[in-house]
């Protein structure tokens, strides 16, 4: 079943005088919404027990939680040391998550640096087959582990590439970030066939089930030649991508995955948005 939600707490919740994020489940809830993303991205200091707590708070409401990984992974950097380090902040988000009861641990895959690009791609491969046996060692099979398509041009995690690592094994799911797609191809998101043309290029690749329920992050992004700047909200009207063309399109191909806006404060507004947009789009089909 598809499942629309935010990523974070957007202005409204802390307008509407809530601070907690078990209040999240229950704000998101009433606003007809499936899921909830909470970030990591400064790193993972939660206890088990603030885990456990979130988790049966999101229970209650049946919404499903997910969690992004901190920011600063890297397995395209050619120190040991570093590589050691995003094996344990994947890990530690993780387990953070099955404490939740939630299945999908979002991650950005790496930086090229002074790398060539195919030496930090294969780089970054390598690692994430190194992170595979970690986290069959770990007991966290069970978890989606998705490396997601990056927004600068500078980062690895083209569509290309995101298909590339999620070869790997099956935990690895693509996290596909269309708003970032869309930055770093400078603008290429405009109509149906071009969301169509991505997502069969997936099927073709990973397979129809692996694809069918897909982890997708979604919001307009100004861009400039290096690719992302900033994140923005459903109303600009500058920059793309739009939402409508890619609800027909997982209409079209019967896809369901799990849909997080990440819009700059207006993220649980705009993920209902898109939630009205894909049910006119069942309708229209």
């Amino acid at each position: 079943m598809i499942k629309f939600g935010p990523s974070g707490n957007s202005e409204s919740f802390y307008a509407a005088g809530y601070a907690h994020t078990e209040q999240s489940a229950a704000f998101v809830k009433e606003l007809g919404l499936d899921c909830f993303e909470y970030s990591f991205g400064r790193g993972v200091r939660m206890t088990e027990a603030k885990a456990r707590s979130i988790g049966a708070a999101f229970a209650a409401a049946s919404v499903e939680i997910s969690v992004h990984a901190p920011y600063y992974i890297n397995f395209a950097n050619p120190a040991t040391e570093s590589a050691e380090n995003s094996y344990k902040y994947v890990l530690d988000s993780g387990r953070v998550l099955a404490q939740m009861g939630g299945r999908r641990c979002v991650f950005h895959p790496a930086t090229q640096g002074k790398l060539a690009r195919e030496e930090a791609v294969a780089l970054t491969e390598d690692r994430l087959k190194r992170l595979c046996e970690h986290i069959y060692a770990a007991g966290l099979e069970h978890l989606s582990f998705c490396p997601e398509t990056m927004g600068k041009i500078a980062q690895i995690g083209t569509l290309a590439e995101i298909v590339r690592f999620c070869k790997i094994d099956k935990v690895f799911l693509p996290a596909v970030d269309f708003g970032h797609l869309n930055a770093r191809e400078q603008g290429s998101l405009h109509t149906e066939e071009d969301y169509l043309a991505r997502l069969t290029y997936m099927i073709d690749e990973l397979g129809y089930e692996r694809v069918k329920h897909f982890h997708v992050h979604f919001s307009k992004i100004q861009y400039g030649g290096k690719g992302e700047i900033r994140h923005l909200t459903f109303a600009d009207t500058q920059y793309g991508p739009e939402f409508a063309p890619l609800a027909a399109a997982l209409v079209k191909l019967k896809l369901e995955p799990y849909i997080v806006s990440e819009s700059a404060g207006t993220q649980a507004e705009d993920a209902l948005a898109m939630k009205r947009m894909y049910e006119q789009a069942l309708r229209q089909a």
